[in-house]
C-alpha cells in the first residue's frame, strides 16, 4: 500500500473513532462540559450533528466530501480552542481540540494534494 494512502486512511480512522467515542459513548461528559462553559443546549446539539456528519463525510472516497468534512471539523475545533481560552481551562483539556484540528488540517491538505 502506498504510504500516502496509509497515512490518509489512518488519519480518517482516528478522526471517525474519536468523534464517535466522544459524541456517542461519552455524551454525558459533553452535556456536563457545555453546562460548565454555560453554552446552550441547542448549540451542543448542533455541534454534535455537525461533528458526526463531518466525521461520516471524512470516511468517504469522495475528495470533495473529505474536504468539506475535514474543513468543517477543523473550524469546529478552532472554535472549541477559542472557548477553552475564553474560560481559561487547563492546557491538558485544550490538547484534544488542538490535535483533532491539526489532524483535520492534515487530512484537508492531503485531499487537496490528492485532487491535483
Amino acid at each position: 500500500m502506498d504510504l500516502f494512502l496509509l497515512i490518509n486512511d489512518s488519519l480518517k480512522i482516528i478522526v471517525g473513532v474519536s468523534i464517535f467515542f466522544v459524541w456517542v459513548v461519552r455524551y454525558n461528559n459533553i452535556i456536563d462540559e457545555f453546562k460548565q462553559y454555560q453554552l446552550p443546549d441547542w448549540l451542543r446539539d448542533m455541534v454534535g450533528i455537525f461533528k458526526l456528519s463531518f466525521a461520516v463525510m471524512i470516511q468517504s472516497p469522495s475528495v470533495q466530501l473529505v474536504l468539506i468534512g475535514s474543513g468543517g471539523i477543523a473550524v469546529l475545533m478552532g472554535a472549541a480552542l477559542l472557548t477553552h481560552f475564553r474560560v481559561n481551562t487547563p492546557y491538558f483539556k485544550r490538547l484534544p481540540s488542538l490535535l483533532l484540528m491539526i489532524i483535520c488540517l492534515m487530512l484537508f491538505t492531503l485531499s487537496v494534494l490528492q485532487q491535483n
